[in-house]
């Protein structure tokens, strides 16, 4: 059985019963974790709310935001006023295969979701991004997290991957794009990094990064020279950052 389960994603799958129930089940959770758990507050949300509910007939939607955690997709669809339920209005979006697409049994549940699988670091022309084009020829709405991973660091937003930029330039009719910024996210769902997942995130991206090699040895556990100095550049820049936060709170200590 393919993982990723196109088949699952058709809205007359099973009646649509299985899409009613999952964006039931997942759009409770978001406005439980956005809106009773925690406090929102939206600024010019009548605009996204125009444009998932009544933009002209036909003409596709692209939402891009940056990415803080996990959470992000649907948490922040939760809060007062969006039509979370309504699986015809709800959002495809663009995911992780190598996370939410693991096994059989979380593939059938992000495929009924909307969730479209994407390969980090398989380029734009990777099969899936096709069935992106297909949704935003058919009028959808599809939510990109373009800066490709989650950061939880409060810095400038990350140079952009390629692939929301070829969906504008490729699709049939050109979408209207809105771009979405969301802060708090990081305290929801703080990442705990392990060296495990550094690496695994390293050797994904590496397919895509034009490193120059000069001969490294792989190591012991596979990484050739390509993932591992992605993973050294991982590892220094969170050094970094975190060297930069204590070098501008010892700033504010000797200013008062």
């Amino acid at each position: 059985m393919s993982r990723t389960m196109q088949w699952a994603a058709r809205p007359e799958h099973l009646g649509g019963i299985p899409r009613k129930l999952v964006i039931a089940v997942v759009g409770t959770f978001a406005k439980t974790v956005a809106s009773l758990v925690n406090t929102t507050s939206v600024h010019n949300a009548d605009t996204l709310l125009r444009l998932v509910r009544s933009r002209p007939p036909g003409v596709p939607l692209i939402t891009v935001s940056n990415h803080m955690s996990t959470l992000d997709d649907p948490v922040m669809w939760g809060f007062k006023g969006f039509p979370i339920f309504d699986t015809k209005l709800a959002r495809w979006v663009l995911t992780a295969e190598d996370i939410c697409f693991k096994n059989s049994v979380h593939s059938y549940i992000f495929r009924v979701g909307k969730c479209i699988p994407i390969m980090r670091g398989g380029g734009i022309y990777q099969e899936h991004m096709n069935e992106a084009l297909e949704r935003l020829n058919d009028g959808e709405w599809v939510h990109t997290f373009p800066e490709g991973k989650v950061y939880q660091d409060d810095a400038p937003i990350r140079r952009l991957k390629w692939g929301t930029a070829s969906l504008i330039v490729r699709a049939p009719i050109t979408p209207i794009v809105l771009p979405i910024v969301h802060h708090g996210f990081h305290k929801v769902m703080p990442e705990k990094k392990s060296i495990f997942a550094m690496k695994q995130m390293a050797i994904s991206e590496s397919r895509n990064r034009p490193f120059p090699t000069i001969g490294w040895p792989s190591t012991s556990d596979g990484l050739d020279e390509a993932a591992q100095r992605c993973l050294y550049t991982t590892i220094s820049e969170e050094i970094r950052a975190a060297m930069e936060r204590l070098r501008c709170f010892g700033k504010k200590i000797l200013k008062s």
